[in-house]
C-alpha cells in the first residue's frame, strides 16, 4: 500500500492514469501504424520492430490504456473487440473516461488488417499474464490459437511465433502443459505445410520443452530426429534448441555432443538472459564431471551466477579431490536445489566419477598398495570393501583410467611410471580440438552477419537490364533487316 501511495504522489496530483496513459497510448498508436505499414508493404521488419518495441512497453500497460487502444484499433462492437474486451478486468469509471476523453479525438481505424488483430491478442495475452491472471491468459491465448489457424501471411508469421510462445507459456503456468500437446503437433504441421520456419522451429522447441518437462526423452528424441531441418531464424530459439538438444544427449550418455550444444547456447545466449545461463552452466557443470573433466574456477565466479551456481561449485571440489564422503555430504546438503534444477538422476552417476578420481590420484601417489588400504582410502562402505575395491581398480584398467597392473594374489595394485606426455600425440589432439573450434565459431560469426540492403546497386542492376534489352532489341531489329535484304 505505501509502495502505490508514493508512485501516485510521484505524478501528477490530479489522476495518475490522465498522466501515465496518453504517453504510453500514443506509442501503441505508433506501434499499430508500424504494423500497418509492414502489412502493405509486406516487411517483416517492421512487425519484429513493432514487437521489440512492444516488450520495452509491457511495464507500462495499464487496463484503461489497453481499453483506449482497443477502441481505436479494433472495429467496436466487433466479435475480436467484444472477446478481447471481456478479457481485461474492469476498473473504475472514472479512470475509463478519462482515457476515452484524451483518446477521441483520434477516429479508430476502419480498414482492420489482420496483423493488427493479431498484435492486439498479443498485448492482452502479455498484460494478463504479467497481471498473474492465468486463467483469463489461457482463455485469451485459446482464442487467439484459433484466429490464426484461418491466417496464412507471412507478415502474420513474426507475431504468430510469440503468440504459440505464450500460449505454451500461460498452459505451463496453470499446470496444464499435457493437454495442448495435440494442439502445438497440430500447429507444427500447419506451419510446415506453409513453409513458416520461424513457427518451425518455435513450435519444435515448445514441443521438446512440453516433452522434456514430463521426462519423455525418448519422445522428444523421435521428434527433433525427424523435424524438417532448416536454417535458424532466431538466435533465442536456436539457443533453446541447443539447450534441449544438450539436455537429451546428456540423457542418453551422449556427453560429448551434450557438452558442445550446452556451451553453445551458453555463449550465444543474451547477457540480460541471465536465468537460461545460469541453467546452461549448471547442466555444462555437470556433463563436464561426468565427462572427466574439471571446469575452471571462473565458470563458477560470473558475475550474477555466483550464488546459483555455489552447488555446483562444491560438488565439483567433491569430484576434484576424490572424496566419497564429501560427495556424500555435499548431495545431501543440497539435495532440493538438485532435484529443483531436475538434476538428481545425474548427481547418482557422478559417484563413479569420484571413485574413479581418486583411484586416480591413489595410483599416481603410490608405487604399489594393497586392495585394503585403497578401500580405505576410497571409504567404500558396501559389506566387502575389498572385493569391490579389485572390481574398481580392474574396471579402471580396463577403461585406461589409469595405468597400472593387478596383482590377485597378492592382493595389492602396483603402478606404472608415468612418462612424458608430450612424447605422445595428447597435445596435437588438444590442438587440433582448440583449433576446429575457433574456425566453427569463425564460420558461425561469417554466416550470421546480415547487410542493409544496397539500393544503389539495385539501380545500377535495373539500368543494366534496360541497356541490354535495349540492345537485343536492335540487334534482333538489325537481324530482321538483314535477311529481308536477303530475301
Amino acid at each position: 500500500m505505501t509502495q502505490d501511495v508514493e508512485m501516485k504522489d510521484r505524478t501528477a496530483p490530479s489522476n495518475s492514469v490522465s498522466s501515465t496513459g496518453p504517453s504510453t497510448l500514443h506509442q501503441l498508436k505508433e506501434i499499430a501504424s508500424l504494423i500497418e505499414t509492414g502489412s502493405y508493404t509486406k516487411e517483416v521488419r517492421r512487425i519484429v520492430r513493432a514487437i521489440r518495441l512492444t516488450m520495452a512497453l509491457r511495464r507500462k500497460l495499464k487496463v484503461p490504456v489497453l481499453s483506449a487502444f482497443l477502441d481505436f484499433a479494433l472495429v467496436p462492437l466487433s466479435e475480436a473487440h467484444s472477446r478481447l474486451s471481456a478479457y481485461l478486468p474492469k476498473e473504475d469509471e472514472h479512470d475509463m473516461e478519462v482515457d476515452t476523453a484524451t483518446s477521441a479525438d483520434q477516429a479508430p481505424v476502419k480498414h482492420l488488417v489482420p496483423e493488427l488483430e493479431i498484435y492486439c491478442y498479443l498485448l492482452v495475452l502479455v498484460f494478463l499474464i504479467d497481471q498473474k491472471k492465468y486463467n483469463e491468459a489461457k482463455a485469451c491465448s485459446s482464442a487467439s490459437i484459433v484466429r490464426l489457424k484461418n491466417l496464412n501471411r507471412r507478415t502474420v508469421d513474426v507475431l504468430a511465433s510469440k503468440l504459440y510462445l505464450y500460449y505454451s507459456y500461460s498452459y505451463e503456468l496453470t499446470g496444464h502443459l499435457a493437454e495442448i500437446r495435440g494442439n502445438l503437433l497440430g500447429l507444427h504441421r500447419i506451419t510446415t505445410l506453409r513453409h513458416d520456419e520461424l513457427g518451425q522451429e518455435t513450435l519444435l522447441n515448445l514441443l521438446l520443452r512440453n516433452y522434456l518437462h514430463y521426462n519423455l526423452y525418448d519422445q522428444a528424441e523421435k521428434l527433433r530426429s525427424k523435424a524438417p531441418r532448416f536454417e535458424a531464424h532466431s538466435n533465442q530459439q536456436f539457443c533453446r534448441y541447443l539447450f534441449y538438444l544438450g539436455k537429451i544427449r546428456t540423457i542418453q550418455l551422449e556427453y560429448t555432443d551434450a557438452k558442445e550444444s550446452l556451451l553453445q547456447a551458453a555463449r550465444k545466449a543474451p547477457a540480460a538472459a541471465r536465468g537460461f545461463r545460469i541453467q546452461c552452466n549448471k547442466w555444462a557443470i555437470i556433463v563436464r564431471l561426468l565427462l572427466g573433466e574439471i571446469p575452471e574456477r571462473t565458470v563458477f565466479m560470473q558475475k550474477g551466477m555466483e550464488k546459483a551456481l555455489r552447488p555446483y561449485f562444491e560438488l565439483t571440489n567433491a569430484v576434484r579431490i576424490g572424496d566419497l564422503e564429501l560427495f556424500r555430504s555435499v548431495a545431501e546438503k543440497f539435495a532440493g536445489s538438485f532435484s529443483t534444477d531436475r538434476i538428481h538422476n545425474l548427481i547418482v552417476r557422478l559417484r563413479h566419477n569420484v571413485i574413479r578420481t581418486g583411484l586416480r590420484n591413489i595410483s599416481i601417489s603410490y608405487s604399489r598398495i594393497s586392495l585394503a588400504d585403497i578401500a580405505s582410502k576410497l571409504r567404500l562402505d558396501s559389506a566387502n570393501p575389498v572385493a569391490d575395491a579389485e572390481s574398481i581398480v580392474a574396471k579402471a584398467i580396463h577403461d585406461g583410467a589409469i595405468d597400472a597392473t593387478l596383482d590377485h594374489s597378492n592382493g595389492w595394485m602396483v603402478s606404472k611410471e608415468t612418462g612424458d606426455i608430450y612424447s605422445t600425440i595428447e597435445p596435437q589432439i588438444a590442438f587440433n580440438s582448440r583449433i576446429t573450434f575457433c574456425l566453427n565459431m569463425h564460420n558461425e560469426a561469417v554466416r550470421a552477419l546480415r547487410y542493409p540492403p544496397n539500393t544503389q546497386k539495385e539501380k545500377e542492376s535495373a539500368e543494366k537490364r534496360r541497356e541490354r534489352q535495349q540492345q537485343e532489341q536492335e540487334l534482333a531489329k538489325h537481324i530482321a533487316e538483314e535477311e529481308d535484304d536477303d530475301f
